[in-house]
């Protein structure tokens, strides 16, 4: 069995699993492999793939009865809410997905300290104190210098600020997190080598390498929370899913100070009109949020407002540990006025208040705020 924990980069995990071949094995998956894995206290890698198996949805009661426990176990009965908060949507790159996209020709918006403070004022109403920061792939017009600033105005507002933006280097994560900010996201997007350039194809994003080592680099910096996983539609969900938790697993093994979570954002409609190759179905992607949970029982889990009301409801339960809620995915939203072009359509567009009653409905806390340093 590969221990992933003994490689310096996931890179080199990556090398040995170039030549996997996914569809053979979960094709010969048995019920007794499955039955196996599920129970094992510990699963390792194979125990995963079992359970990513379309064999494996008819034992998806039994996994959910799991997940649950596990989640309760070690999370109890909470939502942490988020809000995210998108300050630029200029790009330097071209992926054919993303709305955001420099071929895009949409109406961009880049906010000055004045707008972004009074953005994050309208923000703070809703009582939310975990803000995501978003930008565009463009580290030039979005700079350090930038994002500093952006850090600083958010800081007097919220307590717990994560940032989701182009790559960085290990200082610069240590400077924003000196700063304050304590949340790293950074998708991967596809992980499969060879897809990953056919959708990214100029611009910063194009540099496979360096983007897969930046969760690692957060971890050095000394972020709290690192949040990985791989946009759904671009390669194939199998494969895409291993490694994603592979990902994640290995991140949690090598950074024990750091906390992991992982997202399945799948692909919603957006300027350019991206038509995913790979689709991943409501049943199948509840299979694999449980099949994190079973793999990897103290894993985080976020579930954005990318899906629609009545299934995020249904996954409360069952593996989900962060909502955002409220959602805006324009530059300037919040406030409504001079709005820019969405990196995405909102599929949940239910208010803070309305997803809170939701949560308090199902018999969960949520929570909007849940730590905070001490100085």
């Amino acid at each position: 069995m590969l221990n992933i924990s003994s490689f310096e980069k996931f890179d080199d995990v990556l090398k040995e699993y170039e030549n996997f071949n996914y569809e053979e094995y979960l094709e010969n998956v048995s019920d007794s492999d499955i039955r196996m894995s599920l129970k094992k206290e510990h699963l390792n890698q194979y125990d995963f793939l079992n359970l990513l198996s379309k064999k494996a949805f008819s034992y998806i009661e039994e996994m959910a009865e799991i997940s649950k426990k596990h989640k309760l176990r070690h999370f109890g009965k909470v939502i942490q809410l988020y809000l995210p908060i998108y300050i630029s949507n200029y790009c330097s790159s071209d992926c054919s997905y993303c709305g955001f996209s420099k071929k895009n020709k949409i109406v961009r918006k880049h906010l000055s300290e004045d707008d972004l403070d009074l953005e994050a004022q309208e923000i703070a109403k809703t009582g939310i104190k975990h803000i995501l920061l978003l930008t565009g792939e463009a580290s030039k017009k979005a700079d350090l210098k930038y994002l500093k600033m952006a850090v600083t105005v958010l800081k007097k507002y919220f307590t717990s600020i994560a940032i989701e933006v182009y790559p960085l280097e290990t200082s610069e994560y240590k400077e924003l997190k000196d700063l304050g900010v304590d949340g790293l996201t950074i998708y991967q997007e596809v992980y499969d080598k060879k897809i990953y350039p056919t959708v990214h194809t100029s611009g910063e994003k194009t540099n496979y390498s360096y983007r897969l080592d930046a969760a690692q680099r957060g971890c050095e910096a000394g972020i709290r929370s690192i949040n990985v996983g791989c946009l759904f539609g671009l390669g194939n969900i199998y494969s895409e899913a291993f490694i994603s938790a592979i990902h994640a697993k290995f991140l949690m093994d090598k950074y024990y100070d750091s906390e992991i979570s992982i997202s399945m954002p799948r692909i919603n409609n957006a300027a350019g009109e991206f038509i995913p190759k790979f689709n991943i179905d409501d049943k199948t992607f509840v299979q694999f949020m449980l099949a994190y949970r079973l793999y990897m029982p103290n894993i985080g889990m976020n579930v954005s407002t990318r899906e629609v009301a009545n299934f995020r409801d249904n996954l409360i339960d069952i593996a989900a540990t962060k909502f955002s809620a409220g959602s805006k995915t324009d530059v300037g939203g919040y406030r409504d006025v001079d709005k820019s072009t969405a990196q995405f359509e909102i599929s949940d567009e239910r208010s803070v208040d309305e997803i809170s009653a939701m949560i308090r409905s199902k018999g969960y806390q949520p929570i909007f705020k849940d730590w905070e340093i001490i100085k």
